[in-house]
């Protein structure tokens, strides 16, 4: 696994890669762009060139990108679609351009529209983007599920890659918090593990591309977005270490949003707390599988 977290691009790639192996990251996530603005980002091609030398010394070994909140692919809004698309087609050529392992985008939200018709426009958009970028995979995130967001079951997230047509290129991010408050018991090794029984069944374990590790500050399906420090929240530190450890997550990216310890993005405190985590949960695995060995012994 990649431990990593969520780093500001501010003053280029190069200090965001900087940001990251100042916090001990093996992965970064970053944004293309403001969150909460349409005004696209261009990153310069000599900062371009000196983030992909730095990507191949190590020792940060995956970037990812994280589309803007603003995007929502599932509304019939013509002027917003217009923007949507725009923008996810930006994120996916930035990411072509920077060698990113993936572009995350939340599917957004059929407000009040019927969800059939809401899913197949985040089909249709998903397939546009595709089209106009070349190799960056498009990671879809599971939602918390407030109101009409979208994205909330394996079986929505599944209905938007076969209504994209299929393609290779559509992977997913599992985001724990959001998981939690959409209605997913995840609190334990086997409680999770039967729940990535049912993601795989429906995805196939290769459209797994990367995790979000937060920790959730309202409890099992409140349907609300709002992440804790890893280990303070309903989660807690059982919680945490079972994502954190899984067997089928191994090598695959795993990003700490934040907020971390400090109240802030995620720090070097919220990055070693991962990796603690991650043990404490690898040795309580390793302990029930020799428990279990020994009782098929007697």
């Amino acid at each position: 696994m990649l431990i990593g977290g969520h780093v500001s691009t501010a003053g280029g790639l190069v200090k965001a890669h900087e940001r990251g192996v100042e916090r001990g990251c093996d992965a970064i996530q970053v944004f293309n762009q403001s969150p909460r603005m349409w005004r696209p980002t261009t990153w310069k091609p000599n900062d371009v060139e000196a983030f992909l030398e730095l990507m191949d010394d190590g020792p940060i070994k995956s970037v990812v990108i994280h589309a803007v909140y603003l995007i929502n692919p599932g509304t019939k809004d013509k002027e917003m679609r217009k923007k949507s698309l725009a923008s996810l087609t930006h994120s996916l050529r930035m990411g072509d351009a920077i060698g990113a392992d993936g572009v995350v985008v939340h599917p957004g939200s059929r407000l009040k529209e019927p969800l059939d018709e809401a899913l197949g426009r985040v089909g249709e958009m998903v397939r546009e983007a595709l089209a106009e970028s070349d190799r960056c995979p498009l990671l879809l995130e599971n939602t918390a599920g407030a109101g009409g967001t979208l994205g909330r079951t394996f079986a929505e997230l599944y209905d938007v890659v076969r209504r994209a047509g299929g393609s290779k290129r559509i992977g997913i991010c599992l985001d724990s918090c959001h998981m939690l408050a959409s209605g997913f018991d995840i609190r334990d090794d086997a409680a999770l593990a039967a729940v990535i029984d049912d993601c795989v069944a429906e995805f196939g374990l290769e459209r797994l591309a990367c995790i979000h590790v937060n920790d959730s500050q309202t409890p099992l399906g409140s349907n609300r977005d709002r992440h804790a420090p890893l280990g303070d929240g309903e989660l807690g530190d059982k919680g945490c270490s079972a994502f954190l450890s899984e067997p089928r997550f191994e090598k695959l990216p795993a990003f700490f949003e934040g907020p971390g310890v400090e109240g802030k993005e995620p720090g070097a405190v919220d990055i070693a707390r991962m990796r603690e985590l991650r043990k404490k949960g690898l040795a309580r695995r390793k302990r029930r599988a020799a428990a279990k060995k020994k009782a098929r012994r007697k």
